[in-house]
């Protein structure tokens, strides 16, 4: 999960950019950088922090130009070292800048590709390094004369996506002639466009989320299809072409329940009315197994289950209360690298308000449970403030698989659902009930917001990658490598593994 931005203006671009990836940085808060183009050169700072630690004035007034790229990161592969953070360059054919969202499933097999075949070097372990490189080498090979073209580009970019596995938008910028962004062949990632009318003529924004654009006070134009190309040529024009063989729109489903900020809109539906839905869905399912009549009181895990909560309440009719005060200048528990920190980091985070649990009997209400860590120290919280029972709510299914697209999910044997049933979770969270969204009503939730979304990559919920090349055994070399980083080559088998199991499903 990361936050993209990309922007042709005819004004400078690097506050613009700064203030679209402040909007962006609940997407990544691990390292931030910009990229700007200005006289066919490129100037870019990056390094790891918020987006307000990276940049400084002097950093501000070095990145000139009227077109550039932005980037926060959350890292799904490779470390969290500066030299990792984006966006990538790269000095030929022309010199491009790249900054990308999601997690490309083959790119270590096509690591060795670059180094073996296209004679390209690759100086990270960062599979936003690989997909530059595919991008520079395809744009190389369309390439004739010194000259580039609209369509010599979106040649270029329907190899990489055959080329290419897993979920991925990027932004890119080619040195002199133009601004570039796509989207993988399956909708998995987000991204959209939004136009700004101004006297000098039309700007341009490309985002991970419609957020970026509201705020910057551009206009909403669209998303971009699965497998397709936007181009803004160097005369300020924008060209489209679908990439991609077989497209389909697969919208991640975390997105809706967890990662995007509520005030956007992804493919067509209103994260906030997606999970005002799922509250509803929720409360009709806790009315089915006979807990209702047992609540007091509604209260969210904030902030991302508000929407849920407040609907869930309005539905069964029960008050609905603020029982915990979020400190929000601790980092995301999900993001954080080791249990002892992510326990630590609750206390932190969360204080509860000891008025408001006092002799009742109340109804938690998460986004999802993912280790269970958080909920277990959060009912331990409500107990200790009072609370006479303590019912645990997840407006997501319970998550018993990796996801591979680009959010970092643990291994199945740290998720607290995998191989364990709902009473089991019950008990270890220690809540005295527990009641998971259905997968069936989640997605209905999405499609009744917009009906026009008939499918979605739900893999951390049902195992079912929409790729078609992730198999169990590569989830589990995977899954070895990570346990054991000191046996070196496990992750590149696994690695070796999946791009086998792909060629023989296009074969």
């Amino acid at each position: 999960m990361c936050g993209i931005v990309g922007v042709v203006s005819h004004q400078p671009v690097n506050q613009l950019l700064y203030d679209a990836l402040l909007l962006l940085q609940h997407r990544g808060q691990d390292a931030a950088g910009i990229a700007t183009s200005h006289s066919s050169m490129f100037s870019m700072h990056k390094a790891n922090g918020l987006v307000r630690d990276v940049f400084r004035t002097r950093n501000m007034r070095s990145l000139m130009g009227n077109s550039g790229i932005g980037h926060c990161r959350y890292p799904t592969a490779g470390s969290s070292s500066e030299e990792e953070a984006q966006p990538f360059y790269v000095n030929a054919p022309f010199g491009i800048t790249l900054a990308h969202n999601g997690n490309l499933t083959n790119w270590e097999q096509l690591k060795k590709e670059m180094f073996k075949n296209d004679r390209r070097h690759i100086n990270t372990d960062s599979d936003s390094e690989v997909l530059l490189n595919v991008l520079a080498h395809e744009i190389q090979k369309a390439t004739t004369g010194y000259s580039i073209d609209p369509d010599t580009i979106f040649q270029a970019v329907t190899v990489l996506n055959r080329r290419v596995q897993g979920g991925y938008a990027a932004v890119a910028q080619i040195a002199g002639v133009g601004l570039l962004g796509f989207r993988d062949p399956f909708g998995i990632r987000p991204l959209c466009l939004g136009i700004n009318e101004t006297e000098q003529g039309v700007e341009y924004l490309i985002a991970s989320e419609s957020v970026a654009l509201d705020g910057m006070g551009f206009r909403f134009v669209r998303d971009i299809a699965p497998g397709e190309a936007v181009f803004i040529d160097a005369d300020n024009k924008l060209h489209s072409r679908i990439c991609a063989d077989n497209p389909s729109l697969n919208p991640c489903v975390f997105e809706f329940v967890y990662l995007a900020r509520p005030d956007s809109v992804i493919d067509g539906a209103s994260v906030y009315n997606t999970r005002l839905k799922m509250g509803e869905y929720l409360a009709d399912k806790i009315r089915r197994e006979g807990l209702a009549d047992d609540i007091d009181v509604v209260m969210p895990i904030p902030d991302s289950s508000r929407p849920a909560a407040i609907q869930l309440a309005l539905r069964l009719g029960k008050e609905y209360r603020e029982g915990f005060i979020k400190n929000r200048y601790i980092g995301r528990t999900f993001i954080m690298p080791g249990q002892g920190l992510r326990r630590k980091s609750v206390r932190q985070k969360l204080n509860a308000i000891g008025d408001e649990f006092k002799g009742k009997n109340v109804l938690l209400v998460d986004d999802s449970i993912v280790r269970g860590t958080t909920s277990r120290e959060i009912v331990q919280m409500a107990r200790d403030s009072g609370a006479k029972k303590v019912i645990f709510a997840s407006a997501a299914p319970p998550v018993l698989y990796p996801n591979v697209y680009g959010i970092d999910m643990p291994t199945r044997d740290e998720l607290i659902a995998h191989g364990r049933t709902t009473e089991e979770v019950c008990r270890e969270i220690t809540a005295d009930a527990l009641v998971y969204q259905d997968l069936i009503d989640l997605k209905k939730a999405i499609a009744d917001v917009n009906p026009a979304l008939k499918n979605f990559e739900a893999s951390c919920f049902d195992g079912i990658y929409v790729t078609g090349d992730v198999s169990p055994e590569y989830l589990d070399r995977i899954e070895h490598a990570r346990h054991n980083p000191k046996e070196k080559g496990a992750e590149d088998a696994a690695r070796t593994q999946l791009n086998l199991n792909a060629a023989t499903t296009e074969g």
